[in-house]
């Protein structure tokens, strides 16, 4: 018989490779030296692949085995796609390189069926993959958590009577462990995701989808302190909607939020080298960070987007300045050193936006090291 997914009966015996019976209660204390180095390694709360190449290192350790290993199944279950493998495995290539369907190999018919596999003697398995050719027996268990099967323990060994129903016993609960093993780091794994994805709405503007003022003040702090040791110019341009609450009495709230998101559009178009920023600070006033540009470079900028919001013709009946919406910019470059604060850029930005309204709105005033 080929194969066989009961476990050998423990009268059958479980020898090493030295041909010699173990004693007994030695036997059952390895084995529970196994379990043990198991649950350590399971948790250990490390990142999964380093978790289960413990276990199989523990495995290999522990027993007269030349190869443990844990191949772990796709989402759907019909194909394997990660092999992690202890022990004296002699493929020069792995059926995970090439792609491995369930449909093939021993351990595939462990995760169709979805119980053990022991195979007394490989050479007679039509199924078994040669790993190593001295292997005579080997056991297969599926890794199963709850209703997930998440892939199969296999345990090869070089003594046709090694599995008895004591060792075969311990594999199984070693797969138990595997598979809480799997679960717990998935869930870890999924977890830091939703962490990430929260940290990155937190920095969101609901209304608009740029940045907002915490973003903006991260990255902020991150530019000025990258100027100073580099000795490079950070240019901040702060554009504000003119006569917005104006807009907002007219033509209602909902008409100055598409204003808004529009220009946080424009913005955000001006804001195209890797390390640039366009946010909301707050109400109509948006926020570009530019860094490594030239007072010129700045100006032609505020220019454009200034421009740029014009030429869109967004209607404003109530403005004093034009027909449709207009912005005013004011923008800032310095040259950071040691001493200055980040602050200081926000305050001469925001001074040139005064100069901006002081001179009618709908223009752009540059300030700088010099004064502008």
């Amino acid at each position: 018989m080929a194969s066989d997914a009961r476990p050998i009966q423990a009268g059958e015996g479980a020898i090493g490779v030295s041909g010699a019976v173990p004693e007994v209660s030695a036997w059952r204390a390895s084995l529970t030296r196994i379990l043990v180095c198991v649950a350590r390694e399971a948790l250990q709360g490390e990142e999964l692949d380093a978790l289960l190449k413990g276990i199989c290192d523990c495995l290999v350790a522990e027993l007269p085995v030349p190869i443990a290993s844990v191949i772990l199944l796709d989402e759907t279950g019909d194909r394997f796609i990660h092999w992690v493998c202890a022990g004296e495995l002699m493929l020069d290539e792995t059926p995970i390189a090439s792609g491995w369907p369930v449909t093939r190999g021993a351990a595939g018919r462990c995760a169709r069926l979805g119980v053990p596999q022991l195979i007394r003697d490989v050479a007679t398995d039509p199924d078994y993959l040669v790993g190593n050719p001295e292997v005579r027996s080997e056991y297969l268990v599926p890794i199963r958590h709850g209703k997930r099967l998440h892939g199969v323990l296999n345990i090869e060994s070089r003594d046709p009577r090694f599995f008895d129903a004591d060792t075969c016993a311990v594999f199984d609960a070693v797969a138990d462990l595997v598979a809480a093993s799997i679960h717990f780091a998935r869930v870890a794994e999924d977890l830091q995701l939703a962490n990430r994805k929260l940290e990155q709405l937190s920095m969101i503007d609901g209304l608009t989808g740029i940045a907002n003022r915490r973003r903006f003040d991260a990255h902020l702090q991150t530019l000025w302190a990258r100027s100073v040791g580099e000795g490079r110019p950070l240019a901040l341009l702060i554009v504000d909607a003119d006569h917005f609450k104006a807009l907002n009495d007219s033509l209602g709230h909902l008409q100055g939020d598409e204003c808004l998101r529009e220009l946080a559009r424009i913005c955000d178009a001006h804001a195209h080298r890797p390390d640039d920023l366009a946010a909301r600070f707050g109400g109509e006033e948006l926020v570009l960070l530019l860094p490594e540009r030239t007072p010129q470079e700045a100006a032609a900028s505020a220019e454009s987007l200034r421009a740029a919001v014009a030429a869109r013709g967004l209607p404003h009946p109530a403005s004093p300045a034009a027909d449709h919406v207009t912005v005013s910019v004011g923008g800032a470059v310095l040259h950071p050193r040691v001493g200055d604060r980040a602050e200081d850029l926000f305050a001469t930005a925001d001074r040139a936006l005064y100069g901006a309204k002081a001179q009618g709105r709908n223009r752009v005033v540059m300030l700088g090291d010099a004064g502008g």
